[in-house]
């Protein structure tokens, strides 16, 4: 997308406005030229008011809008009333971030895109009607109008022009009286004026182009810009007259501010009719004093705000500052305030300071008091339940505080709360801390992602069942070379979960395994994993050699194949040739899978260079050494004896040699440099090259060597020179023998080594490293003896062990290293006993009154088998126990506190007593009490026991459990709580029961009581129905009822009793009958009867009569009455009375009616309010 210049041309007496970066509004008054760059690269749409026309003109690729006014078309207008027609941008829908805001960007110069322009488009103040104007207008604008309508005139003329193709040169003629844009003031500002501006012109917009205008030299619109200048001035100046704001409702962080507009008098008053119609009001705000910097609050067009979000107990000073359009105000006098104080602010979270398995010590930092000092601090925590249900724990003034008493690997929830005189904070955000854990598992052994040539990619898992979330667990990545023979070595120490190792071999196999710590200690250590390195690619063949005679033309040359294929079949050799010496333009000569190769063509007296390399399935080889080949000429002369350079060192000599002084007919290009120790002078090549030094490495300390040079030229080596010796300087001394060690004790051993070799100089010390671990050994002993003495050993336990020599000129390497071990010892002392809780033993004869049973873990035996366990409680022998880790102390005292340790015993002897610990046995479970009836019948027994009282109270720590045997013969449980009697209900009549009872308290269930059988009575008779009576005569009647079945054999006879008004009841009828005769009945009286059932139980003592109820009372009311006329009985009238409703019908009725009248509720709710 390309971007698009425009000029916007701001003709004298003329303002445009413009938004900078930092917000603030910059107006630019005319003369003067504003370049605005375009985002998408087109023109935007322009729309032009009433009697104005837009033409987009282009030439040689330069577009230009003009915004002319119509010849026609005049009207005057008011300056202090600006025109509502001025020239608007709408950009392209692309461009568009945010209605209503479109944006343009301003440039400066040639480059420079900083500056934003933001228009804001009001269509209802562009295109308004011209009777809206005020009415003071002024004659001047009409001058304005002649003016712009010569313009049009020329451009014009130049329009035809250019569409003729009669003129290119008139681009950097721009009309003069361009028309500014439109002004980005929160109120409506046209042409860049307020009430004191106006201008009516055309604007240009263009890519490149002066400005040329002639409009300074005319008198008429000189005197125009001084009139509109002396107009804004007066605007201004009573945009100055503002008072300062008036301060209400102070708070602590808000407070309202009022202020009058310009020009109001003391009395309230102000002159209306001067204002603008719209003022734009900036309130700043300074907490640096009355001559602070000050920054915006508000910005609008009220007369009043309300300011937020400020800081408690803080003084500030206010202004206020009227703008209007483009002009801006003095700002008024400052007004101060101070706001309240009020609660502190919310303090961070505490964090953790340090921590253990069972404490935690928080520290935090004091928050913003806003104005009141701190007295406490609020410290909550949830107690490490994780509800989010939090509990105070601290209270004070300090910053720090230590939590004790905690669970080992447990989150705990903390957040905190500062507290002055005003009030509380809010509490912070909730921090977690963990308290110290266990060390983590072991990791899975790792997994190959990538495999390179001398990389490995490995990656693991997360190892799992660590104790602490929190906690970062980090992992070591070890690494084996079995050639290397150190064993696994660290090659990554931290938090991911994969590494790429660096620097191996290539084709080698290498052993990794991964270990998992965290801030309680390492793990062990993952299964080991073997991975294999990628083949390389192979090695330089050797150096080109000559085979047979070097002929003026030809000459055969031959290699070897490389030493090190790389694990791959080397496929095709490249032999390379340059011509001479200095020849870097190498050819190839051959390619293919022999190795040699005739040269030929060659050139007499030439010196030819010749290399060779190799390719297979792994790559490209280096480049072997160049041959480098001289045909027909003599080979030089033996040269001048080499010379040493500088100082000899321990290992290394730097010699220098010059040219032989007969070159053969040929310069030298190469040397050819030997030695050989002095006592053999068995000499090898040490150097083969043009220069004409050489240093010479791998040499022995304190050594002398003999040295020969040769020269070569294009013939081939000359004769060597003479022979001549130089000595290396000392060097550190050759590596010790490995120590010896001899073991005095289990905790004390002996090492002795011998001298090495010196190397030039005398050994001032040896260094011994001592060390449980081979890569984690440490200096143990310095000096010149050859003999140290280790102890505070541990028994059974491998030690390793090296040693150093040292002379002036520095430390020689250690020596191998020397594995021993310690012998065996007592074993040590027992850790983590401890007792098992009840649900832990799975034990038959296990009684917590009278046993307990100890777990504890096996200790380091020391290198020896650990055969017993011997246990200390009290002042009776100890206990022996085999090879266990648990036992059961039993035929202990019930209710008695016990101090138990233990130790472990070897064939060496005893190891100390583990640490003691203090366990208490239950007292024993209490006896059963003594079963009692207190109240029977013929089916229910109440029973009771014990001395307490009948209801279970909250102090009772003794409960009892109740048994009945049922119809199989086996105890069933009635009742089991705290209460000293229940109610046996639904059982049969003469009947016998056999009941026990137990108690039971914490300690355990106490023993089951004796059987106790208890028997139920006989049941009564049921009562029966009403009797009937049927009147015989006036004074006798027959009394019928219904007749009973005989109840388990007993017979049942029926007793028959009367009574006359208000008279007791005389027995009239006993005897198995079911109805009876009565005679002699008064006339004019009621007679009342009834009647029950007798049980006449058979029992081997005698007959016993159980008396049923009696049935409801009939009354029979016997009246002289005439006889009748028929032969029949006359049966009489019988009046029953009310017979009386026993408790349990009476609730029955009470249950009904309850019931009928819910359901009537419900259907009133349902109908009435629902619906």
């Amino acid at each position: 997308m390309r971007a698009t210049v425009i000029l916007v041309q701001v003709n004298p007496g003329e303002a445009f406005t413009i938004r900078r970066e930092d917000g603030q509004f910059q107006c630019i008054t005319g003369p003067a030229q504003v370049p605005m760059m375009s985002p998408n690269g087109s023109v935007p749409p322009i729309y032009v008011p009433p009697g104005y026309v837009s033409q987009v003109l282009e030439e040689n690729g330069v577009r230009r809008v003009l915004v002319l006014p119509q010849p026609e078309y005049h009207q005057s207008h008011s300056p202090l009333h600006p025109s509502p027609h001025h020239l608007t941008f709408i950009p392209h829908p692309a461009i568009i971030p945010s209605p209503p805001h479109h944006m343009y960007s301003t440039v400066t110069g040639a480059g420079d895109m900083g500056t934003q322009y933001i228009p804001q488009y009001h269509p209802g103040h562009v295109y308004g009607d011209q009777d809206t104007l005020s009415p003071h207008g002024r004659s001047t604008f009409v001058h304005r109008d002649e003016r712009t309508s010569k313009t049009h005139e020329r451009l014009q003329k130049k329009l035809k022009d250019r569409q003729g193709g009669q003129s290119k040169d008139k681009m950097n003629s721009p009309p003069s009286s361009p028309q500014k844009m439109h002004c980005t003031s929160p109120v409506d500002c046209q042409n860049g004026l307020g009430k004191g501006l106006s201008s009516v012109g055309s604007a240009t917009a263009v890519i490149k182009g002066k400005q040329v205008g002639k409009v300074k030299g005319n008198p008429r619109i000189e005197m125009e810009v001084q009139e509109l200048d002396e107009e804004s001035k007066a605007l201004q100046v009573l945009l100055s007259n503002i008072s300062k704001p008036t301060v209400s409702d102070i708070q602590a962080r808000t407070v309202l501010l009022s202020w009058s507009p310009p020009g109001t008098t003391e009395n309230g008053d102000s002159d209306v009719a001067n204002l603008p119609e719209s003022l734009f009001y900036e309130v700043s705000l300074s907490n640096t004093g009355k001559d602070g910097k000050f920054k915006t609050a508000y910005s609008g067009d009220e007369l009043s705000t309300t300011l937020e979000d400020l800081r408690p107990a803080t003084e500030y000073h206010a202004r206020v500052q009227a703008q209007c359009s483009c002009l801006q105000g003095i700002p008024s006098e400052p007004v101060s305030f101070t706001t309240l104080t009020c609660e502190p602010d919310m303090p961070n979270p505490p964090r953790k300071a340090s921590g253990t398995k069972n404490s935690l010590l928080l520290q935090w930092k004091a928050t913003c008091d806003n104005g009141s000092k701190i007295q406490n601090y609020i410290l909550e925590w949830d107690e490490g339940k994780g509800n989010g249900e939090f509990t105070q724990c601290f209270y004070g003034p300090q910053k720090q505080y230590k939590v004790t008493r905690l669970s080992p690997a447990t989150k705990y929830a903390f957040r905190l709360a500062a507290k002055n005189d005003v009030g509380i904070s809010g509490f912070s955000e909730t921090v977690d801390l963990y308290t110290s854990g266990s060390v983590p598992l072991p990791p899975a052994k790792p997994e190959l992602l990538k495999s390179g040539v001398t990389w490995l990619t490995l990656q693991w898992k997360k190892t799992s069942g660590v104790a602490l979330a929190e906690d970062d667990i980090s992992y070591i990545l070890e690494m084996e070379d079995e050639s290397s023979g150190y064993g696994f070595k660290p090659k990554y120490d931290g938090e991911e979960l994969s590494c790429t190792v660096k620097n191996l071999r290539r084709s080698t196999t290498y052993r990794f395994r991964v270990i998992a710590y965290n801030s309680e200690g390492k793990s062990n250590p993952s299964e080991i994993s073997e991975f294999l390195t990628s083949p390389d690619k192979p090695g330089a063949p050797s150096k080109p050699v000559v085979k047979g005679k070097i002929h003026a033309n030809s000459f055969k040359i031959t290699w070897d194949p490389p030493k090190d294929e790389g694990g791959a079949v080397i496929t095709k050799y490249i032999l390379e040739m340059a011509e001479g010496n200095d020849g870097n333009m190498w050819e190839l000569i051959y390619s293919g899978s022999a190795t040699e190769h005739v040269c030929e063509r060659l050139k007499p007296g030439y010196i030819y260079k010749s290399r060779v390399y190799c390719l297979s399935e792994g790559g490209q080889s280096l480049l072997s050494e160049t041959l480098v080949i001289q045909t027909a000429v003599l080979p030089p002369g033996s040269p001048q004896p080499p010379r040493l350079m500088g100082k000899p060192k321990a290992r290394e000599l730097q010699l220098r040699w010059g040219a032989p002084q007969v070159d053969g007919g040929a310069v030298a290009t190469s040397y050819g440099l030997e030695f050989s120790p002095a006592q053999t002078e068995e000499f090898r090549e040490v150097y083969l090259g043009s220069e004409l030094e050489c240093t010479v490495s791998n040499l022995l300390p304190g050594k002398t060597y003999v040295f020969r040079l040769r020269a070569a030229n294009k013939a081939g080596f000359g004769t060597f020179s003479e022979k001549c010796e130089f000595t290396t300087a000392p060097g550190p001394p050759d590596p010790c023998k490995p120590p010896s060690v001899v073991c005095k004790s289990p905790t004390c051993a002996i090492l002795n080594w011998e001298p090495s070799a010196s190397n030039g100089a005398n050994i001032t010390e040896y260094r011994l490293e001592w060390g449980a671990a081979e890569g984690v050994m440490q200096i143990c002993y310095t000096g010149p003896g050859l003999t140290h003495e280790m102890k505070g050993l541990l028994p059974a336990t491998n030690y390793f062990c090296r040693v150093q020599a040292v002379n002036i000129a520095g430390a020689g390497t250690f020596s191998e290293v020397t594995v021993c071990m310690t012998p065996s010892s007592v074993p040590a002392a027992v850790s983590s006993l401890h007792v098992l809780s009840e649900n832990e033993v799975d034990i038959p004869q296990y009684c917590p009154s009278t046993c307990l049973a100890l777990k504890w873990e096996q200790p380091c035996d020391h290198g020896s088998e650990i055969t017993s366990y011997s246990i200390d409680f009290g002042e009776r022998q100890p206990v022996m126990v085999g090879r266990t880790t648990s036992h059961l102390l039993e035929n202990l005292q019930p209710d008695t506190t016990y101090r138990i340790r233990i130790q472990a015993l070897n064939n060496i002897g005893a190891g100390p007593f583990s640490h003691t610990i203090k366990v208490k046995t239950k007292p024993l479970p209490p006896e059963p009490p003594r079963l009692e009836c207190t109240a029977f019948s013929h089916h229910t027994l109440k029973l009771k026991w014990g001395d307490g009282s009948t209801k279970a109270l909250p102090t009772d720590s003794i409960q009892y459990h109740l048994q009945m045997e049922d119809k199989n013969g086996r105890f069933v449980s009635l009742y089991r709580g705290p209460c000293h009697t229940h109610k046996v209900q639904r059982l049969n009549e003469s009947t016998s029961y056999s009941f026990c009872i137990q108690a039971f308290n914490e300690a355990g269930e106490g023993p089951f009581s004796d059987v106790y059988i208890l028997t139920t009575t006989k049941s009564p008779p049921p009562p029966l129905k009403a009797l009937r009576i049927e009147r015989l005569d006036d004074h006798s009647c027959e009394v019928t009822w219904e007749a009973l079945q005989p109840m388990k054999g007993d017979p049942v006879i029926y007793s028959l009793q009367s009574a006359i008004g208000n008279t007791d009841f005389k027995q009239i009828y006993k005897g198995p009958a079911t109805s009876f005769h009565a005679p002699g009945l008064q006339a004019n009286c009621e007679h009342r009867f009834r009647v029950c059932a007798i049980r006449q139980c058979q029992n081997p003592q005698g007959t016993q009569d159980l008396i049923g109820p009696y049935s409801a009372t009939v009354i029979l009311s016997s009246q002289k009455t005439e006889p009748p006329a028929s032969t029949h009985k006359n049966t009489v009238e019988v009046t029953r009375t009310k017979s009386t409703l026993s408790d349990e019908q009476c609730a029955a009725v009470i249950l009904v009616l309850f019931a009928i009248i819910s359901i009537l509720i419900a259907f009133v709710i349902q109908y009435f309010v629902i619906k």
